[in-house]
């Protein structure tokens, strides 16, 4: 979730732009016939609308919903004879391309392309080592360890290889650095893949950390880009707490499904249930995965997140279809302190399983796998806590609107609710048709 799909050696955003709304007007003429009038004109209206603010997230990275961003992973630890060791890992197109362009160095970025189009990794870590000197002045240029009040020096260990996070290519790099002063602190700064660039925006370094008798996490960007290792331990959960907030506000596909959930929820009693189900199911799945208790393949995730929305959404239309007026109608509520019907029940049980699914695309926007430990664990809390409070904050804001139109104009309500629920719905089947095929 956290990484981009496709290759900044390729393009495509008008195209995909065009394909959104080709099937934006198909899926409104095959259902035109069955509404009034008056209904399809607010849902056209809606629809576009919609389809007009999220083009550019699908030109930007449709396949992961979050736009071109990129994550960078760090691992720190004492290294041979007092050295601090830390072990990087980008990823390997973005790594070419900036490295390739602040040094004007073409010959790296013709044998990086070549390597990374034929998706030979044999051939990428040789693109990598031929120049190595690039590459190497690239990173020291924007990550930097201080110790005391005198810099670091680094020296590559070994040659730079090839793995893989979420499907994409990622180069792992193995720097030493050389300090001369020796302290109880060190500070680590991260300034890699900078908006000014042009190739990213919003980079995050996670960086995770054992040395000088403590160990934790950090995540760094533009507005944090620097750490201690004698932080406080607010201090590293503030920043987690902030990455989570963002992630979600970032993560559209996210967003999207919960407006689904309040589109097609009759009473506040069902999106507070729903709210909670989703909750409790995607903070398991989350921290099993950011654990490395549970892997699943983004190839799997990516896909039933959107699907999920298309699901969601299309329960609430699927109710306006068959009863019309009367969609947001109770049945007969069930006994018990939760009162739901039997269709409530039905679609808290189905957001449950969606959310478990949702757990796993947040972890993948730290990419931490590390073993179990207290410190990671509550860092990985705060995160979750980040992402609950900004579900919270848009439900508050949402659903009282809502509310009160329903009460005050029911058939007005019913439009409303319809059209969001059309217009993200129709957003989900685009998306998992391009995640499916891997457009």
């Amino acid at each position: 979730m956290g990484g981009r799909s496709g290759s900044l050696f390729s393009g495509g955003s008008s195209a995909r732009g065009l394909m959104f709304t080709r099937a934006v007007q198909r899926a409104l003429a095959n259902r035109g016939s069955r509404m009034s009038g008056r209904v399809r004109r607010t849902v056209i209206v809606a629809a576009v609308g919609i389809a007009a603010a999220v083009i550019p997230f699908l030109g930007a990275g449709t396949a992961s919903a979050h736009g071109f961003s990129s994550t960078v992973y760090a691992k720190i630890s004492a290294g041979d004879e007092g050295h601090i060791r830390t072990a990087l890992e980008f990823e390997y197109d973005l790594l070419v391309v900036s490295a390739a362009d602040s040094a004007d160095a073409d010959p790296l970025f013709q044998a990086g392309t070549a390597a990374f189009e034929a998706g030979d990794a044999t051939a990428q870590a040789t693109a990598l080592k031929s120049h190595a000197s690039t590459v190497l002045g690239y990173v020291a240029d924007r990550f930097s360890v201080t110790s005391g009040s005198a810099a670091c020096r680094p020296t590559e260990v070994g040659d730079a290889s090839i793995g893989e996070r979420e499907g994409v290519p990622y180069a792992d790099l193995l720097l030493d650095w050389t300090c001369p002063e020796k302290a109880d602190e060190h500070e680590v700064r991260s300034g890699l893949f900078p908006d000014g660039e042009g190739y990213v925006k919003g980079t995050k370094t996670i960086v995770t950390y054992e040395i000088d008798g403590r160990s934790g996490s950090a995540a760094l960007d533009a507005d944090h880009p620097t750490f201690s290792t004698g932080q406080a331990w607010y201090q590293r959960f503030g920043e987690f707490f902030l990455l989570g907030a963002e992630h979600l506000l970032s993560g559209i596909d996210h967003i999207l499904f919960l407006l689904a959930l309040i589109a097609g929820s009759r009473r506040l009693r069902e999106i507070v249930l729903a709210a909670t189900s989703f909750t409790l199911a995607h903070s398991v799945t989350f921290m099993l995965a950011a654990l490395g208790l549970v892997e699943v393949p983004a190839a799997i995730v990516e896909p039933v997140i959107a699907l999920s929305i298309v699901v969601v959404a299309g329960w609430h239309l699927w109710g306006i279809w068959r009863r019309g007026a009367h969609a947001a109608d109770l049945e007969t509520a069930g006994a018990g302190h939760f009162s739901l019907d039997r269709a409530g029940w039905i679609r808290l049980g189905v957001v449950f399983c969606f959310g478990l699914v949702h757990g796993l695309g947040f972890a993948g926007a730290l990419g931490i796998d590390e073993a179990w430990s207290w410190t990671l664990l509550w860092s990985l809390l705060v995160f979750n806590v980040g992402i609950e409070v900004v579900q919270l904050t848009i439900i508050a804001a949402v659903f009282p609107l809502l509310f009160v139109l329903r009460r005050r104009a029911p058939k007005a309500g019913l439009w409303a609710t319809g059209a969001v629920s059309a217009g993200v719905s129709i957003m989900g089947l685009i998306w998992f048709v391009q995640r499916v095929s891997g457009s």
